[in-house]
């Protein structure tokens, strides 16, 4: 067997309707296309995650998750090692959840009772306080705030033009009006493009991109003032503050996190 390959949830024979499952996968883990009569929450509580399904590419950077509806054909890809927590829930218990594969921003109630369970090694929730926190954390879910990506494309040209030349090079400090005379569209269309088919404006876009990049070079070990000059920041300052907003944490506390 691949020690790469990330071995496949068995849930045939789980009591219960809610069972919880603790992994690190080292850097390169996958999982080959398969899906699951129950849903489930994927989360990386260090590093991130790479899931492809129905045609889309989702990833879970620190603060989000991605949420499987059952019978979704899905595979799965780790570009550096991470901390695995994964929720499964019945058909019966995805009635108030996302019918639609999706990104889950993850309240910080949400992070306590996995971090709570997984320092208990609590699978199948059997006592009746575990059976409550179980209920909290589905209820949690249930209204946590919905984003179809965390880093959508698009795909009008022009603005699929932008994308792609930014993720080349994430520290182009371009303004709007520039990358609309560059694909020789008006700054008002492209901003009209980037909230219909992202969500976002084209800054806050960057910034996701960035945070990503980020992460992967904290990994790698890279200097933190190198990193923020590579992805166009004009002092190690403003990097560390805008990580520090994504991920909740300043990037030497998250590197610190992963070496332990």
């Amino acid at each position: 067997m691949d020690p790469l390959s990330v071995k496949i949830q068995d849930l045939e024979g789980v009591p219960g309707s809610v069972y919880f499952r603790y992994d690190e996968f080292g850097t390169g883990s996958h999982a080959a296309p398969h899906s699951h009569a129950w849903g489930h929450l994927n989360y990386a509580a260090h590093g991130m995650l790479q899931i492809d399904a129905e045609g889309q590419r989702l990833l879970s950077p620190p603060q989000y998750a991605i949420w499987i509806p059952p019978q979704v054909v899905h595979s799965c890809y780790v570009p550096h090692a991470v901390v695995y927590r994964s929720v499964y829930l019945a058909p019966e218990l995805c009635a108030d959840l996302p019918a639609e594969l999706c990104t889950l921003k993850i309240r910080p109630i949400i992070k306590s009772i996995l971090a709570d369970f997984t320092e208990r090694q609590v699978h199948v929730p059997e006592d009746a306080a575990d059976l409550r926190l179980a209920q909290v954390l589905v209820d949690q879910l249930a209204r946590s705030p919905v984003e179809r990506c965390y880093l959508p494309f698009a795909h009008t040209p022009a603005l699929a033009g932008v994308l792609t030349a930014l993720m080349e090079d994430p520290g182009d400090r371009r303004s709007l009006a520039d990358w609309a005379a560059q694909v020789h569209t008006t700054e008002r269309t492209l901003a009209r493009h980037c909230q219909r088919e992202l969500g976002m404006s084209l800054g806050d876009w960057r910034q996701r991109l960035r945070f990503l990049r980020a992460i992967d070079a904290l990994e790698a070990g890279r200097p933190v003032q190198e990193i923020a000059f590579d992805l166009g920041y004009g002092t190690a300052s403003a990097f560390i503050a805008m990580f520090q907003r994504q991920a909740g944490s300043t990037p030497e506390q998250y590197r610190r996190e992963a070496a332990g």
